[in-house]
């Protein structure tokens, strides 16, 4: 069950590192870059997948980490 836990970490550590950065489409807000605040974007292909994959790798991750608590 460690393992698993081990293997699932790395994983979503690897997958936030290849997720793209949201936080400098934000920080146009300051620069006055409010056109691409108000676009719909919507993640497609690879990048969904990535996405995904990250939501469920942490429930995952919750749901072991838990079993591990209870036992």
């Amino acid at each position: 069950m460690e393992i698993a836990l081990l293997v699932i970490s790395i994983l979503i550590i690897a997958l936030v590192l290849f997720q793209s950065n949201k936080a400098s489409d934000a920080s146009q807000i300051i620069g006055g870059g409010n056109e691409v605040l108000f676009q719909n974007q919507k993640e497609r292909g690879l990048e969904l997948f990535i996405t995904r994959l990250t939501v469920v790798l942490g429930v995952a991750f919750i749901v072991i980490s838990y079993i591990m608590f209870l036992q």
